[in-house]
């Protein structure tokens, strides 16, 4: 291993502000391979490529032949074999993600993550004509084998899902080359973009702090901490804007070009398809938050600007905690205790999974230089289980980021009994077990407080996190749109940029926030916009099926947790309308998006009464 990422290391001490974390856990890879040097994995990548030229010699231009034949086809056979292959690829491609994840500043790790992606690449450009072959059967042969052959039948979902990418694909060769050149195109400017930031360091009164920790410093109580560490963040990407500007004018670019070539008219189209969410549902969602930003994000932020003293509440104030809120660091066990028995208390099943992340150190916790910011939940593959990387700084959001986290970690397992190819969930559906894992930790949490003042902090920052959730997330929707469609006019400065971000923005927060100078540059460091164009309504489509499950659950229904653990175990089995039939929930109704928002109001009334404000 390079040096920086001790495989071995069990588990590091972690602080916060001075305060002792206990013990963080550092994941353990071994599940997927002992080192990146190691024979297992060499083994495994000169399999890959064998298998991978042998499936390409023996199913290319052979599956219509074979759906033909029905019953004595062999098209079971040959997605099997695909299946595995997908499945050794996605277990190598998941080791390098996450030993890159883990240290993007080490040069031996980059150059093995690099050439790993060039080898997994070039496999999959000899396997990128099955699905393309696939969907060129005619529908009744297709129909034909389906029914007569049950280990083709067994992948109908799969097979059937596959058809709503047949009006978009392009011609073997032109997928190869789109495949092929995504290498040195979309990924590398994504490569570029993770190393930037994990290598850009912002200097508050002189210490040179990574992105995570100065971000944290905007939820200090102390207001000047919070300006210092939001000028800190100006400073450093105004330095570096242009870099990102290019980053991000490419990337569009890049997205433009594809969506023409394959005949998406819309600039979010692709992601609706990825999603298998209609633009219509998703448009409905948009209008329905834009409708609520007066009765929720406005009137909050008017609230709090009040409960801190001020006319205004500055940009850098938005996550300030309220005097009321109790600064103790929450120490690691304790976040897990908390997760842990809020889980317990509405599924055994649930919390049993989730205690194997902790138990077998599947989840990788300190903050360190070079480490990816953010938290994430990675699948990696069924036959092995998930990996959680966090940034634990022991704030009360970090034991929401670890519900959260873990929600996914869950899901994935029960998706996992699917196979590798139908366990995948839509990203609309993805943040379905994350956010109900926070509900659930929050009203565990709120349940065990009698404290007025505390209950009060605790429904603020409930609020808060909703309101980023929903409100900020389809504001940042807004801004992807707003960019993608002038880009496709030509190249956008900084300062277009910056424009575009501060009318969403403004717009979104309303009236009871000042954005200063300095903060048209903010846009810069969120990672979805380079990842993954458009993934952020994702999560305001969560919330909001969650506020509705939650409200389904509240109402006692005997059979929600069998219900629930069965639509996380669905994978990508289902459409969104099948999963949320059996809760009477259909997210086509404009009244599903009310009734979810609903719920951040019924939270904003409540602190309203607590404060004695009418709001």
């Amino acid at each position: 291993m390079g040096p920086g990422y001790t495989r071995s290391q069990a588990s590091a001490g972690g602080a916060a502000n001075g305060q002792d974390l206990g013990q963080l856990p550092t994941w353990n890879l071994d599940d997927l391979y002992p080192g990146m040097d190691s024979p297992e994995l060499r083994g495994d990548l000169e399999r890959a490529v064998r298998d991978a030229a042998a499936f390409e010699e023996r199913w290319k231009g052979r599956l219509s032949e074979e759906a033909a034949k029905g019953a004595n086809g062999r098209l079971g056979a040959a997605v099997q074999e695909y299946e595995a292959l997908s499945e050794l690829c996605g277990r190598l491609a998941s080791y390098g993600g996450l030993l890159y994840s883990g240290n993007t500043a080490d040069p031996a790790i980059a150059k093995f993550f690099g050439d790993l992606q060039q080898t997994l690449t070039e496999i999959s450009t000899r396997t990128i004509f099955f699905p393309l072959e696939l969907n060129l059967i005619e529908e009744d042969l297709l129909e034909k084998a389906l029914a007569e052959d049950p280990a083709f039948g067994h992948y109908r979902p799969w097979v059937l899902d596959l058809r709503k990418d047949k009006p978009y694909q392009l011609e073997d060769r032109l997928e190869q080359l789109f495949q092929e050149t995504s290498l040195t195109g979309a990924a590398a400017w994504n490569r570029l973009f993770d190393e930037t930031m994990a290598t850009l360091r912002f200097n508050v009164d002189g210490e040179e702090l990574p992105l995570e920790p100065t971000l944290n410093l905007m939820q200090s109580p102390d207001p000047e901490v919070r300006r210092k560490g939001a000028e800190a963040l100006s400073t450093t990407l105004q330095a570096n804007v242009r870099l990102f500007t290019l980053i991000t004018n490419t990337l569009a670019k890049d997205k433009e070009i594809s969506d023409r070539w394959r005949g998406f008219k819309d600039v979010a189209d692709s992601r609706h398809l990825a999603n298998r969410v209609e633009r219509e549902v998703v448009e409905a969602l948009v209008a329905a938050v834009r409708e609520a930003f007066p009765r929720v994000s406005h009137r909050y932020y008017a609230m709090k600007a009040k409960w801190l003293g001020m006319d205004k509440l500055n940009h850098w104030d938005r996550n300030a905690p309220l005097p009321e809120t109790p600064q103790a660091t929450v120490t690691w066990e304790e976040a897990k205790e908390t997760v842990l028995s809020a889980y317990h208390a509405f599924s055994p099943k649930m919390a049993e999974i989730a205690r194997q992340f902790f138990d077998r150190r599947w989840i990788d916790a300190p903050v360190r230089p070079g480490k990816s910011p953010g938290a994430f939940a990675h699948p990696t593959v069924p036959s092995v289980h998930p990996y959680v990387l966090l940034n634990y700084l022991g704030k009360p959001r970090d034991v929401m980021t670890l519900a959260h986290e873990l929600g996914h970690g869950v899901h994935q397992v029960l998706a996992g009994e699917q196979g590798m190819l139908m366990s995948q969930t839509p990203l609309t559906l993805a943040e379905t077990a994350s956010v109900f894992g926070e509900m659930l930790t929050f009203r565990s949490m709120l349940d065990r407080t009698a404290s007025r003042a505390e209950r009060k902090a605790m429904l603020a920052q409930k609020v808060e996190d909703m309101i980023n959730t929903v409100v900020r997330q389809i504001a940042f929707y807004e801004f992807e749109r707003k960019v993608h469609t002038e880009r496709r006019k030509g190249e956008l400065t900084a300062e277009q940029l910056g424009e575009l971000w501060m009318s969403v923005q403004q717009d979104s927060l309303g009236p009871a926030v000042a954005l200063h100078p300095g903060y048209e540059v903010f846009w810069a460091y969120i990672p979805h916009f380079i990842h993954s164009p458009f993934y952020v309504y994702a999560y305001a489509f969560g919330d909001c099926l969650v506020n509705s499950l939650y409200a389904v659950y509240q109402s006692g229904d005997p059979d929600f947790e069998a219900k629930y653990l069965d639509l996380l175990r669905a994978g990508g089995t289902k459409h969104h309308s099948e999963l949320l039939a059996p809760f009477g929930l259909n997210a086509s109704d404009p009244a599903f998006w009310r009734k979810g928002l609903a719920m951040i109001e019924s939270l904003i009334d409540e602190l309203a009464a607590i404060d004695g404000q009418s709001g």
